[in-house]
C-alpha cells in the first residue's frame, strides 16, 4: 500500500486540475489543463483536457500503482464516463474513476467533516448543504442572468450600474470605483461628456457580459480604498451570500470557496463578520480534495482526517 497512488480530478468550466498523491498524503504529481466541463465546452474538448492533465500529473509514475481515483466535474454527462474509462485504461489504471459533483468536492477541499455547508462565490454563487460528502440541498447557483447573488458577476454588474446611473445623470466619473470602472472599459479613449461615456460602457458590457465579472477585484480594490459606493456593493454582496447560506445550513462547518471568498478582501471579511457563531473554513485545492476522497475509503477514519490538510494544500 505504501507504493499505491490515488488520483483526484477537478474538471471545471475554466480549467482542469489533476492531483496524484501517495496514500500518506504526499503529492507526487500535479497538472493543469483547459476546461473540463463537457456541457459548456463539448465532450471531446473536455475529455482531451482531462487526458492531458492526467498524463502530465502521472509523469513517470506507473498507472498500475493507482488504486483509486475520483473526478469532480461541473456539467457531468453520461457520455463522459466511457471516454474517460478509455483514458484511464490507456495509462494502465485498472479501475475507471468514480464521479462526484463539483459542489461536494469544493466542500471537501475545506473540511474533513462529512456534514456541513458550502458557500461559494466566484464568477457565480451557490450555497449547499452537504451530508456524508454528498449534496443534500442547494440554494441559488441559478446563473448570471437570473441568480448568483453576491457572485463576482453580480458584484461587477452592481458596480457598473451605479457608475452608469451617475453618468446618465450628468455626473463626471469621480471616486475610486467610478475611475476604475471607466478605466476597465475605456482606458484612455473616452468620449466627450458623461452620457457618451455611459453609452459606450453599456455597449461594451452588452457585447461581452463576462467583462462585468472581471470587475469584482476592482470593486474590492475600491472598497479597500474607502470608496463608499464600492463598500456598499461589497457589503450587500455579503448579505446576499449569507442569506443564501441560511436557506440550507443546519450544522457543521461552513466552507468558503470561490475566488471572491477565498481571497482576503471586503466581501470575505463581511461574510465572516456576519457568521460570528459558525466554524468558518476556507477551501483548499479541489483536485487534492478529490484525491483525498478517493483515498478516504482506503484509510482508517482517524488517518484520513489527519491527512486532509496534506491532500488539500494549495498547489503553487
Amino acid at each position: 500500500m505504501t507504493e499505491s497512488l490515488v488520483v483526484g480530478v477537478d474538471a471545471g468550466a475554466t480549467s482542469t486540475r489533476v492531483a496524484v498523491h501517495a496514500l500518506d498524503g504526499t503529492r507526487v504529481g500535479y497538472a493543469r489543463a483547459g476546461a473540463g466541463n463537457p456541457t459548456a465546452h463539448g465532450l471531446a474538448k473536455a475529455v482531451a483536457n482531462v487526458a492531458a492533465a492526467l498524463g502530465e500529473a502521472l509523469g513517470t509514475h506507473d498507472g498500475r500503482r493507482v488504486v483509486a481515483s475520483l473526478t469532480g466535474v461541473a456539467g457531468h454527462v453520461a457520455e463522459m464516463v466511457p471516454e474517460l474509462a478509455k483514458v484511464w485504461a490507456g495509462h494502465g489504471i485498472a479501475e475507471e474513476p468514480r464521479y462526484m459533483g463539483d459542489t461536494a468536492i469544493a466542500y471537501a477541499a475545506g473540511s474533513p467533516e462529512p456534514d456541513g455547508s458550502l458557500l461559494l462565490s466566484g464568477t457565480g454563487a451557490v450555497a449547499a448543504r452537504i451530508v456524508d460528502f454528498r449534496l443534500d440541498a442547494i440554494a441559488d447557483g441559478l446563473g448570471w442572468l437570473l441568480g448568483d447573488k453576491g457572485s463576482g458577476f453580480w458584484i461587477g454588474r452592481q458596480a457598473v450600474k451605479r457608475v452608469v446611473d451617475a453618468l446618465d445623470r450628468g455626473a463626471p466619473p469621480t471616486g475610486a470605483l467610478a475611475e476604475l470602472v471607466v478605466e476597465h472599459f475605456l482606458g484612455d479613449e473616452r468620449p466627450a461628456g458623461p452620457r457618451a461615456v455611459a453609452d459606450r460602457i453599456v455597449r461594451l458590457a452588452q457585447a461581452d457580459h463576462m467583462r462585468l465579472a472581471a470587475l469584482s477585484s476592482l470593486v474590492s480594490q475600491a472598497a479597500e480604498a474607502g470608496d463608499g459606493a464600492a463598500l456598499n456593493v461589497t457589503w450587500e454582496a455579503a448579505e446576499h451570500l449569507v442569506a443564501t447560506l441560511g436557506r440550507v445550513h443546519v450544522s457543521g462547518p461552513v466552507v468558503l470557496a470561490g475566488s471572491v471568498l477565498t481571497s482576503e478582501g471586503p466581501v470575505r471579511q463581511a461574510v465572516v463578520t456576519l457568521l460570528p457563531d459558525e466554524n468558518v473554513m476556507t477551501a483548499g485545492d479541489a483536485a487534492g480534495a478529490a484525491a483525498w476522497l478517493a483515498a478516504r475509503d482506503l484509510l482508517p477514519e482517524a488517518d484520513a482526517k489527519a491527512l486532509h490538510a496534506a491532500f488539500t494544500a494549495v498547489s503553487p
